[in-house]
């Protein structure tokens, strides 16, 4: 697959030249560069797909009756009986 970075050019001058030191190509070194990145967890992310994130909670939970939520105007017509 094809795609466009921008990449300052001071350092695509640097990511050129290790390329060309290592033998490897431009496109080689940035594939090789993002699998050993993404190999690790992300700083200050979920470490893996058990941890799962705490939002916040509001009353006891669940929809309102009457409230389908692949429902658009079911959403907006309750939105509308709540501010009367």
């Amino acid at each position: 697959m094809r795609t466009t970075l921008r990449i300052e050019d001071p350092l695509l001058k640097k990511a050129k030249i290790w390329a060309a030191q290592a033998g490897m190509s431009l496109t080689g070194l940035v594939k090789e560069a993002l699998v050993a990145y993404m190999a690790r967890p992300p700083e200050g992310g979920q470490k893996n797909k058990k941890d799962k994130l705490d939002l916040p909670r509001h009353g006891s939970g669940g929809t309102l009756p009457g409230v389908d939520l692949d429902d658009m105007s079911s959403i907006l017509d309750s939105m509308d009986e709540s501010h009367r």
